[in-house]
């Protein structure tokens, strides 16, 4: 197995309505809807996979899960930067597969179905506290964290055991639209994350 690490930052928008309970409850608890459909974007600051430098690119996902994160069953698909090379695209493949083991190991138990991992022009841009992703003609976003009391700081849940990261931005999204592999979601005003990731493998 070849070892990889991804240093950069993660939003998600799912159709929960704020906040998702995933988060606290690592997947035990139900959705709000009582499934789970989201899309998520992924920007790499630092990078590789073996010897492939993979920084500066970015990862669309599309995630569809019928009930509790926990009891599995989901279904999935990648969209790679079209500026990776072969080689990049076929290690993000695999990371983002679950086949590269380590952080994002745990899609090759929970995913029983991968749709597809496919090139797209994906861009991932920081305007203030707003975050926007777009994924070719497939996913449309823009999360935004939520307002708190004290404007300089965002709402954040710290210390939980979540997969993704400690530490989670709780987000709404501005716009949430996605448009593929038969799926038409708009999860504008549903719950949103915004997360600092460090993940690494294949131990």
């Amino acid at each position: 197995m070849e070892s990889w690490a991804i240093k950069g930052e993660l939003i998600l928008n799912c159709n929960c309505t704020v906040f998702c309970p995933c988060v606290v409850s690592l997947g035990k608890h139900p959705p709000t809807e009582g499934f789970c459909q989201a899309w998520s974007g992924i920007r790499i600051d630092t990078g590789h996979y073996g010897d492939q430098d993979i920084s500066g690119l970015n990862v669309g996902l599309l995630i569809d899960i019928p009930g509790p994160m926990g009891r599995g069953n989901w279904k999935a698909a990648a969209f790679i930067d079209d500026r990776a090379s072969d080689e990049a695209y076929e290690g993000l493949t695999k990371i983002f597969s679950g086949k590269a083991l380590g952080t994002t190991g745990l899609f090759n138990v929970l995913v029983s179905e991968f749709l597809s991992a496919e090139r797209a022009p994906i861009s991932f841009e920081t305007e203030g506290k707003k975050r926007r992703l777009v994924v070719g003609k497939m996913i449309k976003g823009e999360v935004e964290p939520i307002p708190g009391p004290d404007p300089e700081r965002d709402v954040v849940v710290s210390n939980t055991g979540y997969w993704m990261g400690p530490d989670i931005t709780i987000a709404q999204a501005n716009i949430g639209k996605v448009r593929a592999f038969g799926r038409v979601w708009n999860f504008e005003g549903r719950s949103a994350e915004i997360c600092a990731i460090d993940w690494s493998g294949p131990n």
